[in-house]
C-alpha cells in the first residue's frame, strides 16, 4: 500500500520543556487548529487530550509521554508531547532518542530553568535539530529579550529570533514576523483559528528592522548568496532567508526562537509553520547506525540471529521505504484490552500486520498482531508502517525498551537506550497476604513499562523494594498499582540509595583452601585497591607475572571482585569509583577452579576494601526555589538547616531564585515546608546532581543499624 505522505513531508518531533512551561497547552492548540481535535482541552481543568492519565489529570502535569498526529500545509507531524518533571526525565531521553527534531517550550517569566536545561543537553546528546517557542508573554514580568540571552548564555546556543512580541505582560497582542516583514494578529472570537496580517505598528518599525538586519546578518554564515546581498546592500528574498534558516538549524548551529501565548491562542500556527519550513524531515538527518547481525544455521535448518562481540561492523540504515525493515522499540504500554502496547519508531523499509520480524537483541522472531497510529490513549488500526513512522504494536511478547525489530533476511541491531540509576527506595507489601502474587506480577509489568523504576527483595530483612528517581516517581506507581492492577499496598519511608567509596590504597589476600580428601578446593589471591575517579565505577587490572595464577582463572578472580562490590563495609551499600589491581596468588594442578578463584577474588576484595578507609556517599540534588522577596531569608535559614550549600541567588521577574545543593535524604516532605514558610507562594525543582561523601558525625547515624 502506497505510503498516503511522502517521507520529505514528514516531521517527527517532540516537545519538551521545565514543568509549567505550557508544553502540553501548546500541544493541545497545535491538535485544535490542525483539525485534529474539535475543541481545546485544558491541563487545569484535566480535559488535555495529552494528558489522559488520571494521575496526569488530577495534578495537572505530564507524567508519561503521549504520541499523536496530525497534519499542517500537507505536511504530516508526528509529536510526542514529554513529561516536564525531572522524576520523569526518561521519558525525554526515550522520546528523543527516536525524534528528528523538538520544539523547546520556554516561559516568557521564568526562562530558562532546570529541567530545561536538563532536556537541552539531552537533546544535545542526540543531535537533535530545535526550534524554541517563548510561551505565556502575557504573563506578568514576561521577558522575550531576557529568555533569548538566557538561551545563549545558559545553553551555549545561539538563538535566533524570527519575531518580536507586540506589547507583553496583559498588553500582549500580537507578534511581528521578521522574515515577512509583518505583524500578525489573532481572533479571540476563534479562539485564534483565524488570524489577520497587518503592518508593523510604527512605533517598532525601527525595533523591528534593527532585528531583522541582525537576523540577516546571522544568517549571511550560512548561506553564500544570502552572504553576497548582504555585502552588497540589497534586499534578501524570503525564500533564500527561509533557506539559511533551516541549513542553519539542521546543522545544529542555529535555533529560530518564536514567541506567543498558547494559553491566549496567540502563536501557534506559525509555530507549525516553522516546524515545516526549519526541522528536518527523516530524509534529512543522517542515517541510523546498527549493528551487523551474522545470520546462522542452528538445529534442524532453523535460523538464528547473534550480535558479533568485540570489533563490531557498523552498517548505516538509509530512510527509505525500499530498504530492510529496521525499528527501535522506545517504549512499552501496559494497556487494560490489549495486553501492551510497543511504540515503535520505524527508521527504514516497510512491514504490514501479521507480519514476521526478527527481534534482533533476542535473536527471535516476533508476529505482530496489528499496527496502531496512536493518538494519546485513543488508536487507529493501520495496515501497513513506513520508513519515518512512529506508531504502537500489538502482539509483541517478549520485547523491552530499546530492542531493535527487523527483517529477517536483513538483521540489524541498532543503538539501545541509556536509562538512569534510580536514587530513592521504598519498601512496599501488600495489604493483603493473597495480593502477593499480584503484586509482583504488576510492578513486573511497570518495571517492564519504565526502565528507570527497578524492583528488588532486600537480602536480609526479605522485604520487596522499589526504586526510582524520586518521591513523586514512586507516589505515581503505588497509585498506579491500586487504580490499574486492583493492588493495595502498605508502603514505608523513603530511603536513600546510598553508595561507598574507599579514600586509600590497600592490600587484602583471599585463601580458598579445601584439601580433605578427594576432590579439593585451592586458589590464594592477592589484590590492591586504590580509590579510582570520580565516575569511573570498577576498573580491574591483572597485574601479576610469570603466570602465578593460569590466565583461564584471571576472569574469575574479577567475576569475584565485581561480587564483592555490591555490598560495602559501612552499610551495606555498592562500593563504587575503585581500581583492583590482581598482584599475586598460587594456584593448585588438580584442585584450583574457577568457582575457588571467584571465592578467593571475593574475600581479597573484602580484606582490602575494609582496610582502605571506606566513605559513605550519598545523592546530592539541584535546587531551585523561586520565591517572593519577603520569603527569601526564611527560604535559606532552611536550606541551610538541611545541610545545603546556597550556590547563588537572582531575580527572575519579579520573584527571588534561590539555587542550592542539598543532600537527597534532608529533602523527603519539603513541599509541604516550603508551603507553609511561603504562604503557598514560593515553588521549586529538585534534580539529582551528584554523589558527595557523607559527613561523620551523620554517616555514622545512618550505619548504625549495621
Amino acid at each position: 500500500m502506497p505510503r498516503s505522505v511522502q517521507l520529505e513531508e514528514t516531521r517527527n518531533i517532540g516537545i519538551m520543556a521545565h514543568i509549567d512551561a505550557g508544553k502540553t497547552t501548546t500541544t493541545e492548540r497545535i491538535l485544535f487548529y490542525t483539525g485534529v481535535n474539535y475543541k481545546i482541552g485544558e491541563v487545569h481543568d484535566g480535559a488535555a487530550t495529552m494528558d489522559w492519565m488520571q494521575q496526569e489529570q488530577e495534578r495537572g502535569i505530564t507524567i508519561t509521554s503521549a504520541a499523536t498526529t496530525c497534519s499542517w500545509r500537507d505536511h504530516r507531524i508526528n509529536i510526542i508531547d514529554t513529561p516536564g518533571h525531572v522524576d520523569f526525565t526518561i521519558e525525554v531521553e526515550r522520546s528523543l532518542r527516536v525524534l528528528d527534531g523538538a520544539i523547546a517550550v520556554f516561559c516568557g517569566v521564568g526562562g530558562v530553568e532546570p529541567q530545561s536545561e536538563t532536556v537541552w543537553r539531552q537533546a544535545d546528546k542526540y543531535h537533535v535539530p530545535r526550534v524554541a517557542f517563548v510561551n505565556k508573554m502575557d504573563r506578568m514580568g514576561a521577558d522575550f529579550h531576557n529568555v533569548v540571552s538566557m538561551i545563549e548564555d545558559r545553553l551555549g546556543a545561539r538563538p535566533l529570533p524570527l519575531q518580536l512580541p507586540i506589547g507583553a505582560e496583559d498588553a500582549f497582542s500580537g507578534v511581528i514576523d521578521l522574515v515577512e516583514r509583518k505583524a500578525l494578529y489573532w481572533d479571540e472570537d476563534t479562539l485564534g483559528a483565524s488570524l489577520r496580517e497587518n503592518e508593523i505598528p510604527a512605533e517598532l518599525i525601527e525595533d523591528a528592522e534593527l532585528a531583522r538586519e541582525q537576523m540577516v546578518e546571522r544568517l549571511a554564515d550560512f548561506d553564500d548568496e544570502v552572504m553576497a546581498r548582504y555585502l552588497d546592500g540589497e534586499e534578501v528574498p524570503v525564500a533564500d532567508l527561509r533557506r539559511a534558516i533551516r541549513r542553519g538549524t539542521l546543522a545544529l548551529d542555529l535555533v529560530p526562537v518564536l514567541c506567543g501565548s498558547a494559553f491566549k491562542n496567540k502563536g501557534v500556527q506559525p509555530l507549525l509553520d516553522a516546524v515545516v519550513d526549519y526541522l528536518p524531515a527523516p530524509t534529512d538527518v543522517p542515517p541510523v547506525m546498527g549493528t551487523a547481525v551474522p545470520v546462522r544455521a542452528t538445529g534442524k535448518g532453523r535460523r538464528k540471529a547473534q550480535a558479533k562481540e568485540g570489533g563490531e561492523e557498523l552498517i548505516p540504515r538509509e530512510a527509505d521505504d525500499q530498504a530492510p525493515f529496521a525499528a527501535l522499540v522506545f517504549k512499552i504500554q501496559s494497556d487494560r484490552h490489549a495486553g501492551s502496547l510497543a511504540y515503535l519508531r520505524v527508521y527504514s523499509g516497510t512491514a504490514r500486520t501479521g507480519e514476521s520480524l526478527l527481534n534482533a537483541s533476542t535473536g527471535k522472531k516476533e508476529r505482530v498482531g496489528r499496527f496502531l497510529q496512536m493518538h494519546a490513549n485513543k488508536r487507529q488500526e493501520i495496515e501497513e508502517v513506513h520508513a519515518g513512522d512512529i506508531v504502537a504494536a500489538i502482539g509483541l511478547k517478549n520485547v523491552v525498551t530499546g530492542h531493535t525489530l527487523c527483517s529477517p533476511k536483513s538483521p540489524i541491531l541498532l543503538e539501545s537506550l541509556e536509562f538512569p540509576e534510580p536514587v530513592i527506595s521504598i519498601a512496599i507489601e501488600p495489604k493483603t497476604t493473597a495480593d502477593m502474587d499480584k503484586l509482583s506480577q504488576s510492578l513486573e509489568r511497570l518495571a517492564v513499562e519504565d526502565p528507570s523504576f527497578k524492583v528488588s527483595t532486600d537480602a536480609e530483612t526479605g522485604q520487596m523494594i522499589i526504586s526510582g528517581m524520586g518521591e513523586l516517581h514512586l507516589e505515581i506507581i503505588v497509585d498506579r498499582l491500586l487504580r490499574e492492577f486492583g493492588v493495595d499496598a502498605n508502603v514505608g519511608r523513603p530511603q536513600v540509595a546510598y553508595k561507598e567509596t574507599i579514600s586509600a590504597k590497600a592490600t587484602g589476600t583471599g585463601e580458598y583452601i579445601k584439601q580433605t580428601g578427594g576432590a579439593g578446593e585451592y586458589a590464594v589471591v592477592k589484590v590492591e585497591v586504590e580509590p579510582g575517579e570520580t565516575g569511573s565505577g570498577f576498573e580491574f587490572e591483572n597485574a601479576t607475572r610469570g603466570g602465578v595464577i593460569p590466565p583461564e582463572f584471571v576472569a574469575a578472580v574479577e567475576q569475584g571482585c565485581r561480587d564483592a562490590l555490591e555490598s560495602g563495609h559501612l552499610g551495606g551499600y555498592p562500593v563504587v569509583d575503585v581500581k583492583i589491581r590482581l598482584v599475586d596468588g598460587a594456584a593448585h594442578e588438580t584442585d584450583s577452579s574457577e568457582r575457588a578463584f571467584q571465592i578467593a577474588g571475593a574475600m581479597a576484595a573484602n580484606d582490602a576494601l575494609r582496610n582502605a578507609s571506606p566513605v559513605l556517599l550519598e545523592p546530592i540534588m539541584d535546587v531551585e526555589v523561586v520565591t517572593p522577596e519577603e520569603f527569601r531569608g526564611a527560604i535559606q535559614g532552611d536550606l541551610n538547616g538541611r545541610r545545603g550549600q546556597i550556590k547563588g541567588i537572582e531575580m527572575r521577574g519579579t520573584a527571588q531564585v534561590i539555587q542550592a545543593e542539598v543532600p537527597l535524604s534532608e529533602m523527603f516532605g519539603y513541599v509541604s515546608s516550603v508551603r507553609s514558610m511561603t504562604q503557598g507562594r514560593a515553588n521549586y525543582t529538585m534534580q539529582f546532581s551528584h554523589y558527595a561523601p557523607v559527613p561523620e558525625n551523620v554517616a555514622k547515624a545512618i550505619v548504625a543499624p549495621y
